[in-house]
């Protein structure tokens, strides 16, 4: 394929069933934040940039998609307006726009394309759909808890089983610091390298640290707890901090209020680290068996309200990863779409045009042969192709006898039907 008919870099074309597929989950996925009382909220592409940056961290900043300023202002470079880089700022804009008259607690729900300057690779793409629920204007851990479950749920929706929800919080990982001595000034870059001990070795992860000045006695020592999985040292390490202690009870609480989800599917992760700056308290990701990465992630972020000028309101969310999801499950499991009836055209076009509205009217999905064949047997192709259920042949001798055959297209049956009576008969049938 010649490079100029191929989609950006990072972007994909979706064909017929690939949409139908997408929005069967995107339908699942709707209907269980639906379940749970959030309410739809759609938002423009793109916002002032000012809006966007300063947001998500030094690294997150870099990949914010910038829109240069048009017409006189367009030689000097410079951007005025980002493409969304998530759902969640959007939504902070929106309710210190509209605060007064949206409900409180503001559930809402999202989905809709994002995107990021990213290197497009395996599995990374510059525009894709996130899916996200939050909660803004209730400190409670009850909202913390109500988005884990409704994550849980629309996790399940989408056929994935085996996954665990790893949960930690901002004020015990910072506690943490606080108990292991890091300097104040390297807490931030600190976090940045912890949030790789997923991907790197523990020794590649103590390294970096040594780069961004930490000393090598609390580089091991803090890589080597995190790399033990040993909560109780942790807790005990926490213990000495009064912010680890509130983070603790940030992580039990949730812990406490999510027990009625399977045994082992929320657990206290103390080496999880949700990168975003926006975060403040609770956070969670979600790793699946067979699935790279996480699926899902959120957490607490009071203050970004107040951030984008509106009132200071508490705030907790979450994002189901429909992208990551969807391209691991098998495009088989996913029956195409197709008619429920193709109607050949082998002449008396007037009739075949009204015989289509009428069945369409029934709620039929109904297709129209529309190729310059008058050969049956080219038209049966065509309908096959269209997965039809039932084909209707409309030829001479049935104009003549004001009868239609009706055939059904996965038994090869066929039968003649009055051609006042054929949408009756299909509904029959169907």
């Amino acid at each position: 394929m010649a490079q100029a008919a191929e989609p950006p870099s990072g972007t994909r074309d979706f064909l017929a069933d690939e949409v139908r597929r997408r929005e069967a989950a995107f339908s699942a996925v709707r209907d269980v934040f639906e379940r749970y009382g959030f309410d739809p909220l759609i938002t423009p592409a793109f916002e002032r940039i000012e809006v966007l940056t300063g947001k998500y961290g030094d690294e997150g900043d870099k990949l914010v998609f910038k829109i240069l300023r048009r017409g006189e202002h367009e030689a000097t470079g410079e951007a005025d307006l980002a493409l969304r880089y998530d759902l969640t700022v959007p939504l902070a804009r929106v309710v210190s726009t509209y605060g007064s008259q949206l409900p409180s607690p503001y559930k809402r729900y999202a989905i809709g394309p994002v995107w990021r300057a990213d290197r497009p690779g395996k599995g990374r793409f510059r525009e894709f759909t996130q899916c996200d629920i939050d909660i803004v204007g209730s400190p409670s851990e009850m909202a913390d808890a109500e988005i884990v479950s409704a994550v849980n749920d629309g996790i399940l929706a989408l056929g994935v089983e085996d996954f665990t929800f790893e949960v930690n919080s901002r004020q015990a990982l910072f506690g943490l610091l606080e108990a292991y001595r890091v300097p104040a000034e390297l807490g931030g870059q600190v976090l940045i390298t912890l949030d790789k001990l997923d991907k790197l070795s523990p020794e590649k992860v103590a390294a970096e640290l040594l780069e961004r000045g930490l000393a090598l006695e609390t580089a091991d020592s803090l890589v080597g707890d995190l790399s033990a999985g040993d909560e109780g040292r942790i807790r005990d390490r926490l213990d000495g901090s009064e912010q680890g202690k509130r983070g603790l009870a940030e992580v039990d609480r949730v812990l406490e209020l999510t027990a009625g989800l399977p045994t082992g599917r929320v657990v206290f992760t103390p080496r999880m680290v949700r990168g975003l700056d926006y975060y403040t308290g609770a956070i969670f990701e979600v790793t699946a068996a067979g699935y790279p990465g996480s699926i899902a992630s959120g957490g607490r972020y009071d203050g970004l309200v107040a951030s984008l000028g509106g009132p200071d309101l508490p705030a907790c969310g979450g994002s189901i990863g429909l992208e990551r999801i969807l391209s691991m499950r098998d495009a088989a499991e996913v029956t195409p779409g197709g008619l429920d009836v193709a109607i050949t055209v082998l002449g008396a076009e007037a009739d075949v045009a009204k015989l289509a509205a009428e069945l369409r009217l029934s709620g039929l999905r109904v297709g129209v042969y529309l190729g310059t064949s008058g050969k049956l047997a080219k038209q049966l192709k065509w309908a096959n192709t269209q997965n039809a259920a039932f084909t209707l042949l409309y030829g001479p001798q049935e104009q003549v006898a004001g009868e239609v055959i009706v055939r059904d297209m996965s038994t090869g049956e066929q039968t003649r039907v009055p051609f006042g009576d054929v949408a009756a008969h299909l509904h029959i049938r169907r």
